[in-house]
């Protein structure tokens, strides 16, 4: 996949205003003030700490991956293995549905390769089973799609405008 483009305003908002003042933070710091780039660096760090969490939330394993935030760029980059397609998409879409981060760029190595789901950015008015119309022909498909997207949907009716999801084959 490489990178995927998300609505930077849209998702989880999961980090707090020192994540979010590093990215003005390290675009005004001189390469020389140490004190300024220190002060980003932390910032990115505790929010790349957030967003792993999150992944972890989501009853995914997040032991052997990497994930790195840069707060000038608004961007994640994850990397590591894992054991199939669904978690490696699970992964870049909690990365990506977070309030703050435009962009994931993945180095994701999969055990069990598979293709690739296709994904639907939620639009106002959008419901699943629209979603599930649109792709599959058939309104009342639109479990699959929930079930494709949890434990990241708690419930059918929680999705915004802005969101990725996945849309299974």
């Amino acid at each position: 996949m490489g990178l995927v483009s998300f609505f930077k305003e849209a998702g989880q908002k999961l980090l707090g205003h020192k994540e979010a003042e590093a990215a003005a933070t390290q675009a005004q710091a001189a390469p020389d003030d140490a004190a300024l780039q220190a002060s980003a660096a932390a910032a990115n760090q505790s929010a790349a700490a957030a967003i792993t969490t999150y992944i972890g939330s989501q009853n995914l394993d997040t032991s052997a991956l990497s994930v790195e935030f840069d707060g000038a760029s608004g961007s994640v980059m994850v990397s590591g293995v894992v054991p199939d397609q669904e978690t490696k998409e699970k992964i870049l879409l909690c990365c990506g549905n977070v309030h703050g981060v435009g962009q994931v760029n993945e180095l994701i190595t999969v055990d069990a390769p598979a293709d690739e789901s296709q994904y639907h950015t939620v639009e106002r008015g959008d419901t699943l089973s629209a979603i599930a119309k649109t792709y599959y022909g058939d309104a009342s498909e639109y479990p699959a799609i929930f079930e494709a997207n949890r434990p990241m949907l708690s419930s059918p009716d929680k999705i915004y405008p802005g969101q990725m999801l996945r849309i299974p084959a």
